[in-house]
Formats: C-alpha cells, sequence, structure tokens
C-alpha cells in the first residue's frame, strides 16, 4: 500500500469517526449522555476490512450504562431469554479470561480495597513498562510499600 493510498485510509476513517462523534453528541441531554448505547466505529477483520459501526454501551461513561436486567432490556430492546443468557455468557467468559490472563493477579491480596488492587495493577503495569523490568521486579518494589501501608492503617 502506497503512502496515499494509506494516507487516504487514514482520512477516510477519521472522517467516519467524526460522523459517529456528531452523532453521539446530538444524543446528549442537558450535556449529558442519557442511559442506553451509543454509536462506535471500527473495521471488519480480514484482507480488505470495511468501515463498520454498531450501537455499544460505552463503559467510559457510566451513567449511560443500565443498573439491572430489566433496564437492559428496555434499554437494548431484547427481551428473547435465550439471547440474554449468550449474552451473559459471551460476558462471563470474557471477564473469565481477562482475570486469568491477567499476569499480576498471582500477586494481589484479595484483602485488600478495590482501589488499592487496581492502582497497584497500574502502578506495578508503568514501572515495568517504564524501566523495562519484569513484572516480578516491579512488584517486588512495590508491594512492601503497599502492605506496609495498609498495615499502618489498621
Amino acid at each position: 500500500m502506497s503512502e496515499d493510498q494509506i494516507a487516504a485510509k487514514e482520512a477516510t476513517l477519521a472522517a467516519k469517526q467524526t460522523e459517529v462523534d456528531a452523532v453521539n453528541e446530538k444524543r446528549k441531554v442537558d450535556g449529558k449522555y442519557p442511559k442506553g448505547t451509543l454509536l462506535r466505529m471500527g473495521q471488519t477483520r480480514g484482507k480488505n476490512p470495511q468501515i463498520v459501526t454498531w450501537e455499544a454501551f460505552d463503559e467510559s461513561h457510566p451513567e449511560t450504562m443500565p443498573v439491572s436486567l430489566s433496564e437492559f432490556m428496555d434499554l437494548t430492546k431484547v427481551q428473547d431469554e435465550k439471547l440474554i443468557v449468550s449474552f451473559l455468557v459471551d460476558g462471563y467468559n470474557s471477564s473469565q479470561y481477562t482475570a486469568a490472563s491477567d499476569p499480576i493477579a498471582e500477586f494481589v491480596e484479595a484483602s485488600w480495597p478495590e482501589e488499592i488492587q487496581k492502582n497497584f495493577r497500574m502502578a506495578v503495569r508503568n514501572y515495568a513498562t517504564a524501566t523495562v523490568s519484569s513484572i516480578e521486579d516491579a512488584v517486588a518494589l512495590i508491594k512492601p510499600g503497599i502492605v506496609k501501608a495498609l498495615e499502618a492503617k489498621k
């Protein structure tokens, strides 16, 4: 692919993203997104990818997320129980994979508050990346400080 073709493809993607952003902006009520899905844009997989758009919940906007099964059903208009169960299974499997594939999970203490666990994971990843060191080396430096700080709070 030539540089001109790459530039044209990038321009097409940027233009489509601008369209998607405009649609989502029009959905705002009093400057905030209402509960429900937002439009997303991506590309199909394969040799000749095509631009696609779809509706999806945006986890970066927690106020738009359903908080109950009935609210999910109302927002998505999905009423078929078998389809909802398939969504649950997909989400559960994805969540389990994410947890199992986390290389830092074995170093996180279950007794730590959720915010501490999240910050520990982030600190270890950032330190390991910034210093080009292993996860184990980063944990060896960071975990003792976390443990000490939590013990001091007791």
